[in-house]
């Protein structure tokens, strides 16, 4: 089960990531820190060391497209990134393939659609046997 979740965000993410932040979870804010034009590999590294660190238990980056957070959070073994535009999808990110980081495309959801993709990731229990087994075959 998801506890801790860390957060990051670009200029194009920064709204969502506050609202999100306000929320009744237990969020660290890796940045931006404003709107101010900031570059996606640097929050991605951060949500991501503090994920392989163990000081989270998961993350989610917020980019326009989402695309950009998700290659770069991808580079790194142990990460599973994806993104997801609803809550069917964001579900199953987490119990198929095991999403320890959620990416949020900003320019296609909405502030009001946030909290319920937010929720049905954060709600998901990842499946074991043949979908584990997909997971590890990643990281050998």
């Amino acid at each position: 089960m998801l506890r801790n979740i860390a957060l990051g965000a670009d200029h194009r993410g920064y709204a969502h990531k506050e609202f999100l932040r306000q929320l009744p979870y237990s969020f660290i804010d890796c940045g931006a820190f404003s709107d101010e034009r900031s570059d996606y590999p640097v929050f991605a590294r951060a949500v991501c060391a503090a994920i392989l660190e163990k000081r989270v238990d998961g993350g989610v980056l917020f980019c326009g497209s989402g695309a950009g957070m998700a290659i770069a959070a991808n580079r790194l073994p142990g990460i599973y990134a994806a993104v997801a535009w609803n809550d069917a999808l964001a579900r199953m990110i987490r119990e198929d393939d095991w999403c320890n980081v959620l990416v949020i495309p900003a320019d296609f959801v909405s502030l009001d659609e946030l909290g319920a993709i937010f929720q049905a990731w954060y709600e998901a229990i990842p499946k074991g046997g043949r979908y584990y087994e997909r997971i590890q075959m990643i990281d050998k």
